[in-house]
């Protein structure tokens, strides 16, 4: 009995990743001004430590993370993409969610690109200072590329070509093909749609694994960066937390309850004083996937939604629904930018609104794996993956007002989708507003 009370007791002790990867940052972030400030210039510090130790076990990590891009997407939009073949059964329900999903979320990364550019969380920090090796991208006459090639590059003219070399867009197109073929062959594809489900698995796996030795990275990513910059890294990242709550409040408090008085007239502050519960729930928990019974019941009991439409709309939008996690994606492709001194055209902000909504179906309830497509985004317009080291452990920090959102979206989806289907009952939303009022 002793020896399980004290194994409960190890177990809450033991830090979480969370925790781990923050302390990597501050730990990386005193080292790396020890290294610029206190210690003079010498072969040991330049050569050993900073450009030997640090720069090999970061770029380890970078190249870790880089290689988990292209196989675990592919395999996750494929998985994605079959379950939504699914719900063609369910009718125009499953369309306008799908179609509502993904409009929302190209909305959050143009919002979060617009904050971006509004609060310019890179301007002041000079990344080209940090030597880069493993930046990904475009070519350096892309620009000259047409607005119609451009296009027709998302096709692929042979996919082993596409996969080898990275080049996402393809690789999301022909994901999203595949898996809508094998959800539409059923169970005469079934060992091959199990194939792709294990793979998709076992890469979830294999993320997890990578992300174990993330705290590592990050400090040894950090520690560099400030031993070269100094103290001049602090400022921009404080500007990117405070792009990234703008952006998630302008998406949740403008756009989500624009949308629900437009097109069901219901009361956003009454519906947002409803739902505060379960957005509490959310950020505490930091997980889409803990919310769905509590969501679909809030949403029954206090703004009269079927059950028969949240029960669908709910997980698939646990699933498939990551504003939030764009949000963070189009700030952090502006702050990165400006950090290394790249200008991106207009064409490259489209990339990056398109890569990032096809991208949030395949997104995995894993731990960190917004990182992960964080780096197909930098990928699909050539960015260089070293930035992520700069926000990883502030964006753990920002993980749960993140999710808040992404749930605040689900809902109102389910509500707007339930009351175009007659499914709302409005006497509820008004009894459980006279509530509040007593």
């Amino acid at each position: 009995m002793g020896k399980v009370v004290t194994k409960e007791k190890e177990a809450k002790k033991k830090m979480g990743l969370t925790t781990k990867i923050f302390i990597g940052l501050l730990a990386g972030a005193v080292v790396g001004i020890l290294l610029n400030y206190a210690i003079p210039a010498s072969y040991v510090r330049d050569d050993i430590i900073i450009n030997g130790v640090l720069y090999i076990i970061g770029q380890g990590f970078i190249r870790l993370m880089q290689m988990l891009v292209v196989p675990m997407v592919f395999c996750s939009l494929v998985c994605g993409s079959m379950s939504i073949g699914d719900t063609k059964k369910l009718g125009s329900v499953g369309v306008r969610t799908i179609i509502f999903y993904l409009i929302t979320t190209a909305l959050a990364i143009s919002v979060a690109i617009g904050v971006g550019n509004l609060i310019n969380p890179g301007i002041g920090l000079d990344m080209n200072a940090v030597n880069t090796t493993s930046s990904v991208g475009t070519s350096p006459d892309a620009t000259s590329v047409s607005f119609a090639d451009t296009i027709l590059n998302i096709i692929p003219t042979n996919i082993f070509n596409g996969l080898a070399q990275g080049t996402m867009l393809q690789v999301i197109l022909f994901a999203l093909i595949l898996g809508v073929i094998l959800a539409k062959l059923g169970e005469r594809v079934g060992s091959v749609s199990n194939l792709f489900m294990q793979f998709n698995d076992i890469m979830m796996e294999m993320t997890s694994i990578v992300m174990k030795v993330a705290p590592i990275g990050v400090f040894c990513l950090i520690a560099k960066t400030f031993a070269t910059i100094g103290f001049d890294a602090f400022m921009p990242m404080l500007k990117y937390m405070l792009a990234v709550l703008l952006a998630l409040a302008v998406q949740c408090f403008i756009v989500y309850l624009g949308l629900l008085k437009i097109f069901t007239g219901l009361n956003p502050i009454i519906f947002i004083k409803n739902f505060f519960p379960v957005m509490t729930f959310a950020f505490s928990t930091a997980t889409s996937n803990a919310t769905i019974p509590m969501s679909i019941d809030t949403l029954a009991n206090k703004m009269g939604v079927s059950k028969r439409i949240s029960s669908f709309t709910i997980p698939l939008g646990a699933t498939i629904n990551m504003d939030g996690t764009a949000i963070m994606q189009g700030v952090a492709v502006v702050f990165v930018a400006q950090a290394f001194g790249i200008s991106l055209t207009p064409i490259d902000y489209i990339t990056v609104i398109g890569t990032a909504t096809i991208a949030s179906i395949g997104t995995a309830g894993v731990p960190s794996v917004g990182l992960i497509t964080l780096t197909m985004v930098f990928n699909s317009i050539g960015l260089p993956v070293e930035g992520i080291a700069l926000i990883m452990g502030i964006d753990r920090i920002l993980d749960m007002t993140r999710t808040a959102v992404n749930i605040t979206g689900d809902a109102v989806c389910t509500t707007i989708v339930a009351s175009q289907n007659n499914a709302v009952d409005r006497d509820v939303f008004k009894t459980s507003r006279l509530d509040k009022s007593i």
